[in-house]
């Protein structure tokens, strides 16, 4: 029998400051780190592709306030702002875009295919859809450990016209797996509008043929954001089985730094950034609730711009790996 299906969500009642700075400060950090990423990118030190998350801040930063020791984040290239919001170390990161030893993945990563299980991230990956199979994978491994974890993973709006991310669903369902599936429609997947590259753009009711739930969210929105993902998380948890989440979002940048994004208008982009920045909304929420005055919001600017460009500093001087990493990591030695 199948499971209601939602395509709203309603207005959350979050009022915990510190939460809401939190969030602020991890927004914010994420958009001055892939902003200073991509300057460093135009410097030649970072090499090979480099996808930015300027504008999907609230999506990483909601979903990660609902992960639990445990649970796993999987997602695909576009991944920098994920580890950042799962808390990984702002230099180690920087350093693996550079490609240098004291890289989260000793520089044998880079941008798209860096990994931190200690963190729960168990990478970005660079195939288009692959990272929804693995995902799907974890979520049978909590399953059958029966530990109580959730899968939560990501993937985009290209992404979901992927043939195996329906045979993830049909197994997902069949088996109860506890995986959240979160779809960030940032609607250009590489190049090409969602409109034309999918006959169903509403990407949330793409499991209706499995029984999955699901529901559309405002990805721009921190708050209504980590609302939905509570209900997932909670449904998943539960022995529910999947859910899915697709995250109304935008990207500001083009789909990769090699993209000048002439597909679209500069007015378009304009719009969504004066209208629906998701940190200049959770800014403008947290002053009409009385939470934060400007000062203290210019104090975690500061904070944050200096953590950037010490990371910044120590990726660009940090030693490269040495030669012989070249034969390290090729086999697991058990």
């Amino acid at each position: 029998m199948g499971r209601p299906k939602t395509t709203k969500t309603s207005q959350p009642n979050l009022t915990n400051t510190s939460q809401m700075l939190d969030w602020y400060r991890s927004m914010l950090l994420i958009r001055r780190f892939e902003e200073r990423a991509g300057q460093l990118y135009g410097m030649g030190l970072i090499g090979g592709f480099c996808h930015l998350y300027i504008g999907q801040e609230a999506i990483a930063v909601g979903m990660q306030s609902v992960k639990q020791t445990g649970d796993q984040i999987i997602t695909g290239y576009r991944d920098h702002g994920h580890m950042l919001a799962a808390g990984m170390d702002p230099k180690s990161v920087m350093a693996e875009l550079t490609g240098r030893a004291a890289g989260v993945a000793r520089g044998k990563g880079g941008s798209m295919h860096m990994f931190d299980v200690e963190a729960g991230f168990f990478g970005g990956h660079g195939i288009v859809g692959a990272q929804v199979s693995l995902g799907t994978g974890l979520a049978f491994a909590n399953r059958y450990k029966e530990n109580g974890g959730v899968s939560f993973t990501y993937f985009g709006d290209g992404a979901a016209n992927q043939g195996q991310v329906y045979e993830c669903f049909n197994m997902a369902e069949l088996w109860r797996l506890p995986v959240v599936y979160v779809i960030e429609n940032n609607q250009y997947a590489m190049g090409t509008s969602v409109e034309r590259a999918s006959s169903e753009v509403q990407l949330f009711k793409r499991g209706l043929s499995f029984n999955i739930p699901g529901e559309q969210v405002d990805g721009m929105d921190v708050e209504a954001v980590r609302a939905a993902g509570e209900r997932a998380a909670t449904h998943a948890r539960s022995g529910e089985g999947p859910y899915i989440l697709e995250m109304k979002t935008y990207r500001y940048r083009g789909h990769s730094m090699s993209d000048p994004a002439k597909y679209r208008s500069r007015d378009e982009v304009d719009e969504v950034k004066k209208t629906r920045d998701p940190i200049d909304h959770l800014r403008e929420r947290m002053a009409a609730l009385g939470m934060a005055d400007e000062a203290a919001l210019k104090a975690i600017d500061a904070e944050v711009k200096k953590v950037v460009a010490d990371a910044a500093e120590f990726a660009r001087t940090a030693p490269e790996p040495d030669p012989s990493e070249l034969y390290t990591d090729v086999y697991l030695e058990a």
